[in-house]
């Protein structure tokens, strides 16, 4: 028997405990050996659990329980699941986390103290919900140099972009939908403001380019300023909106790393990816274009990840010494202003085309139904963000900025 602790009884958490009762036979049989969750940390009580006996508030009686083998960690947050997971893994336990958080800041130090331990620190659930996608690139895409990685990472802003886009809902009326429908948070800035997304573009860079890529490095955007004129005007040049986080390998050895809106093509693969499913698509020099997709959240779908995990150490139970990087001096990621980019920009003032196009180059100008007089949509070429910003410092007196997106390069 392989006992298990669980350290955190939440959305996930529940679900982890639900599938190891619920399937212990099947999970047996796949693991070779019978999973018992021996004891479950939380502050609150659960006394209609099937489970209840087993609960604590003391994390120490994990800790000092020699015989737990596999801690799962479903609390959240940074403090104090670091701590919790390192101590762990410092007692030679093996350790299972969906918290993405987690991953993305402190994720080389914990890999590395797991490598010291000769356990395994997994974290399939931390990226894509449901949507296997570390052991993929881990395993399965080893004979590749992945160059690129880009896609959809949040199904909550991706929930609120396609009914703005197929509903002509307002975004406010979008978010107060998807907190309706338990989508969103009461406090939904995680998901709108981009951080999601950038926590898991990180995780994934990290791993595909070997370096840590911390959160702050990145330049992360959200989608609370994209209107219905904006998706208006995607449309009618062959566009939609989606919130992409991408990752690309540069040749001086750093990378480049984006959160941000984009128009997406219709043509490309992304531009039907709807409601809450995520995708990624990965690129490797012998495979070329790799996509994963499905529901990147929601309580059994990562639940379902974790006790995959959970299998694959019961199967594998010495350290997995290849899933690892390398920690880094916070100088992974190229200076955002030198990214290049193309980008759709809507403005609203006596301005020309040919104003226009003396700042910004060459542009297609763009229109829409209902278009009001003094209103200008267009898309530039590609150029350094570093000159399209200094192309909007130029606009004052000649035009009002009221939009402004990426384009999926």
């Amino acid at each position: 028997m392989i006992k298990i602790a669980l350290m955190g009884h939440g959305v996930v958490g529940s679900g982890v405990a639900e599938i190891l009762e619920e399937k212990k036979q099947s999970l047996a049989q796949k693991a070779g050996d019978a999973l018992y969750c021996a004891k479950i940390l939380d502050l609150r009580e659960f006394p209609d659990t099937p489970y209840a006996d087993r609960f604590t508030k003391d994390f120490n009686d994990i800790a000092e329980d020699e015989s737990i083998q596999i801690v799962v960690e479903a609390m959240g947050g940074l403090h104090p699941a670091y701590e919790f997971v390192k101590a762990c893994l410092e007692k030679g336990k093996n350790v299972v986390t969906s918290n993405k958080e987690l991953v993305a800041e402190k994720g080389a130090e914990l890999l590395a103290v797991a490598k010291a331990k000769n356990v395994n620190f997994f974290f399939e659930a931390s990226v894509g919900g449901g949507i296997p996608i570390i052991r993929p690139m881990h395993l399965c895409l080893a004979a590749n140099r992945i160059d690129e990685i880009y896609g959809i990472l949040n199904g909550t802003t991706n929930f609120i972009l396609t009914k703005m886009i197929q509903e002509q809902m307002t975004f406010d009326a979008a978010l107060s939908l998807a907190q309706q429908l338990g989508y969103a948070e009461k406090n939904p800035a995680a998901d709108i403001d981009g951080i999601d997304a950038c926590r898991k573009i990180c995780i994934l860079a990290s791993l595909a380019f070997g370096r840590h890529v911390y959160p702050q490095e990145v330049y992360t955007e959200g989608i609370s300023n994209i209107t219905l004129e904006d998706v208006a005007y995607a449309r009618n040049g062959g566009y939609v909106v989606k919130l992409i986080g991408q990752a690309k390998r540069l040749p001086d050895g750093k990378s480049q790393v984006m959160v941000s809106p984009a128009l997406v093509p219709v043509e490309n693969q992304l531009s039907r990816v709807d409601d809450v499913f995520n995708s990624v698509l990965i690129k490797g020099d012998e495979t070329g274009e790799v996509m994963f997709y499905g529901k990147g959240a929601g309580k059994l779908p990562t639940a379902s990840a974790v006790v995959a995990d959970v299998v694959h150490i019961a199967k594998s139970p010495s350290t997995s010494q290849s899933l690892i990087w390398e920690d880094s001096a916070a100088d992974t990621v190229a200076d955002a202003s030198a990214y290049r980019n193309a980008f759709y920009y809507r403005l609203q003032g006596p301005i020309s085309k040919e104003q226009i196009e003396a700042l910004w180059g060459t542009v297609t100008v763009l229109s829409r139904q209902g278009q009001p007089t003094g209103e200008v949509a267009f898309l530039t070429g590609v150029m350094p963000e570093s000159q399209a910003e200094s192309a909007e410092k130029k606009l004052a007196g000649k035009a009002e900025l009221l939009g402004k997106i990426r384009l999926l390069g």
